[in-house]
């Protein structure tokens, strides 16, 4: 071995990733140091390249590091360093309003999901209603952790229609987990107000409108973040609706009122043929391009004992054709029109697509984490993932290469590109670097055999037979 000479320069170590990812990530750069940012790099490669499971074992394979010795910096990213996980998913947020939605009211979809996981080591898991599996006659328990998450629901040109593109998912850890740790356990609707919070602070000036489904109807969620942003989620039809309370007389004894005189149910109000119906056209209604409807809506305070009062707009929605059973949606934005609520609520099916794309195409539910750190950054960097080959497939749609095409088949007619052709015409950049990942790499323990030796091992093969 010989020693360094003095002032001596090392050659650069040749880069594992294309330069085209590292300009793609550099929004991300200033949350990293330098040692983990290039591991980031690789990883973040690895995770768009490998098919079938996303492990970190699988990225260094696919990057071609099955080799390398020092693999546990790679694993190191996810258990150990340090990096501010809000703090990338409010760049990614305000990354994909700057290339995909600069303007106008913002819609996010909020959401929960369950990502089925066993083990001992799990801490966090729990036992939970499986909401694939099970339906209304039938109830199915899975085992698993569960996510909250919150997706910004942008138009895709290339796509013809909207994407609901995750930024920010929280673990919604098991009152099993909080009780054996001595903590007070959050309910989802409380992680589901921080997050609102959290958001309208990364997004003063914009207009909020989150939208959810029957489990975030919840009357204490709603009074806290109705004053700053607008809310839009089912509404059970034998909710308790009142008239406003009749504003405090001078002189007045006692406690000031909450509400006023009661309303019909909205079970009444749909079997009341008096009742006014309007007609709309909503597209997207249950996978319909366009559907005709009849809404009755109005203002009401909705109240239960011991919880806050909350003014609402409710709106009645009912199927002229009846195929679908009547349903009934409130907004805590009293001036909105029943078919603006009714279109913003129908977005919200998006996200539902993104957790079954995510599944299919990113590996969710394969990795194979269980220190407690790994496990609450993984999952919400293979979503946060989806967003960033969403932003980076609409680069590709805007350029002339034609790296993004649809790939239809004979047993699947589609007109417009999905995720599957998002990534791969991400892949396909990546693998066209001048890396060249498209072609075999060399192994060094080849052994080249002799003319001689390969002719009298054939002979030998003959007089065999």
């Amino acid at each position: 071995m010989q020693a360094n000479r003095p002032g001596a320069v090392a050659a650069p170590a040749p880069p594992l990733v294309p330069t085209v990812l590292a300009v793609w990530l550099s929004v991300f750069r200033p949350c990293f140091t330098a040692p983990v940012w290039r591991h980031v790099l690789v990883l973040v490669a690895g995770a768009v390249l490998a098919p079938g499971k996303r492990t970190v074992t699988q990225a260094l394979r696919v990057m071609g590091l099955s080799d390398e010795p020092g693999f546990s910096r790679y694993h190191e990213v996810l258990n150990r360093a340090r990096w501010d996980a809000r703090a990338l998913a409010r760049r990614l947020l305000l990354h994909v309003l700057d290339r995909l939605l600069p303007a106008g009211p913002v819609v996010i979809g909020i959401d929960d999901t369950i990502e089925r996981r066993w083990g001992a080591r799990i801490s966090a898991r729990g036992i939970y209603r499986d909401p694939v599996r099970s339906s209304k006659g039938h109830f199915v328990k899975t085992s698993g952790l569960r996510w909250l998450s919150l997706m910004v629901i942008v138009p895709i040109p290339w796509a013809a229609r909207q994407w609901a593109l995750p930024f920010l998912t929280i673990l919604a850890p098991s009152a099993r987990w909080s009780q054996a740790r001595g903590k007070r356990h959050k309910t989802l609707t409380a992680l589901a107000r921080q997050a609102i919070l959290q958001t309208r602070r990364w997004l003063p000036n914009r207009m909020l409108i989150f939208v959810g489904d029957n489990g975030f109807a919840a009357l204490d969620l709603l009074a806290v973040v109705r004053r700053h942003v607008c809310m839009i989620t089912r509404l059970r039809l034998d909710a308790n609706l009142f008239k406003p309370a009749r504003a405090r007389r001078p002189g007045q004894r006692g406690r000031t009122p909450l509400k006023g005189r009661p309303l019909p149910k909205l079970k009444a109000v749909l079997n009341n043929p008096k009742t006014t119906w309007t007609t709309v056209i909503v597209s997207q209604w249950y996978g319909d391009q366009q559907r005709t409807l009849q809404t009755a809506t109005g203002t009401a305070v909705w109240y239960h004992s011991g919880l806050p009062p909350v003014p609402i707009r409710w709106v009645l929605v009912r199927d002229p054709l009846g195929e679908h059973e009547p349903q009934a949606f409130l907004s805590t934005d009293l001036d909105a029109a029943p078919e603006t609520i009714l279109q913003w609520f129908v977005s919200r099916w998006r996200v539902e697509t993104t957790f079954q794309e995510a599944r299919a195409h990113l590996g969710v539910e394969t990795q194979r984490q269980w220190s407690d750190l790994a496990i609450l950054r993984t999952t919400p960097a293979l979503l946060g993932l989806f967003s960033l080959i969403t932003i980076w497939a609409s680069e590709l749609a805007q350029g002339q290469g034609g790296m993004l095409r649809c790939h239809a088949a004979a047993w699947y007619q589609k007109k417009d590109p999905t995720f599957s052709d998002a990534i791969a015409a991400v892949r396909r950049v990546l693998w066209w670097s001048p890396l060249d990942y498209s072609m075999s790499r060399t192994r060094v323990d080849t052994v080249v055999m002799p003319l001689r030796l390969l002719k009298r091992f054939l002979e030998t093969l003959s007089l065999a037979a």
